[in-house]
């Protein structure tokens, strides 16, 4: 299989792995991806050390003169202060005896709009001189023809879902700020899962943008069912569960007519949308699926989707307190939920209410 059927950290990995081979000195291979409506990058960074390979971190493009100016010029640039680089943008490491560390950085566009920053560092300092340059200017070549052309689907995938949940919120107005709570409920957990999950930064960033696709099926349920002002009855239930297969009709239908099988996300989505009515002991829905069957990122947003469903308003049942919510997460945690998941949710409180507050019903966003 191709690097372009991997992900973007997998293929971060190939190329600072094969670069290593002929300049062992080149201790880290980073992309920084930016999003111009927000001026942010972050980062993805693999490194020899004992960090974990992919780092993630956040910083404003115009507090870091130096890539701008590379942005501004369209130039790469060999950067021998690394000091604009400060611990939020990626984390440093002194090389003892080294003084200082270089950089080749070159910056990235597609469609003529910035897209990000490569970055290639030695711990030694001037390491990257006109030999140098000319050998790794091949390597640089190749990961940003893989980069970019990785990129597209991946942002073709993130456009489909945000209006397939505009679709979703259109149908069913009760449904507010659900989707973006549980996005965010569900990237909480994913960052705070034990470290043995060996969660890397694609894997919860591509969750937060995902996460909302995950009752898209309810495009297709009759409104008299979607939209009725109290208790469903039994044969009501089983045709509102018709939503998940309805939801993966929709995306197996958006995956074929935007080209994107095989690309990074799509199994993910497919999983979300799935499987997050799946239950640990089976008595779940479509599959029946159990335990680990069931994927994570499933049991992540299962876990957040309940916690925002009791916690909202609804005709038919009085808001749930957090702690109420916490207590029948806890109770059914091992059995209906993932104890993992669970814990992570209920062990931060308060950065669950700060979300509830940034995405209540009627809020802004």
């Amino acid at each position: 299989m191709g690097l372009r059927a991997h992900s973007l950290g997998e293929q971060l990995s190939a190329i600072h792995l094969r670069i290593r081979e002929e300049f062992p000195r080149i201790d880290r291979v980073g992309v920084a991806l930016y999003n111009p409506k927000t001026d942010i990058l972050k980062t993805l960074v693999h490194g020899t050390d004992e960090q974990r390979p992919l780092a993630r971190h956040e910083i404003q493009l115009s507090r870091t003169p130096s890539l701008l100016a590379l942005a501004e010029s369209r130039e790469e640039g060999v950067l021998t202060d690394l000091s604009f680089l400060d611990p939020p943008v990626r984390r440093t490491r002194e090389t003892p005896g080294s003084g200082s560390r270089s950089s080749f950085t070159r910056p990235l566009f597609s469609g003529g709009q910035l897209a990000g920053f490569l970055f290639f560092d030695s711990g030694a300092p001037d390491f990257f001189d006109g030999p140098v340059l000319s050998r790794l200017d091949v390597f640089a070549d190749v990961l940003s023809l893989l980069l970019l052309s990785g990129l597209e689907p991946m942002r073709r995938l993130r456009s489909a879902v945000r209006l397939a949940a505009q679709f979703t919120r259109l149908r069913d107005v009760e449904t507010g700020m659900h989707l973006e709570r549980v996005s965010h409920y569900a990237q909480l957990i994913a960052r705070t899962l034990p470290s043995t999950e060996g969660l890397d930064a694609e894997f919860i960033d591509s969750l937060l943008f995902l996460a909302p696709a995950h009752d898209i099926g309810k495009v297709a349920i009759p409104d008299h069912i979607l939209l009725k002002q109290g208790v469903l009855e039994p044969a009501e239930v089983e045709i509102m569960r018709n939503h998940v297969t309805s939801g993966v009709a929709v995306v197996e239908g958006l995956i074929r007519d935007l080209g994107l099988d095989g690309s990074s996300g799509v199994s993910m989505l497919r999983n979300i949308v799935r499987a997050h009515h799946e239950a640990l002991d089976g008595s779940g829905y479509p599959d029946g699926l159990k335990a680990e069957d069931i994927p994570l990122e499933a049991r992540i947003v299962a876990v957040a989707d309940v916690f925002d469903a009791l916690t909202s308003d609804r005709p038919y049942k009085q808001t749930w307190s957090s702690e109420e919510a916490f207590g029948f997460l806890v109770e059914r945690k091992g059995t209906r939920f993932d104890a993992a998941c669970v814990m992570a949710l209920e062990g931060h409180a308060p950065e669950v209410e700060s979300i509830r507050q940034r995405f209540r019903d009627g809020a802004a966003g």
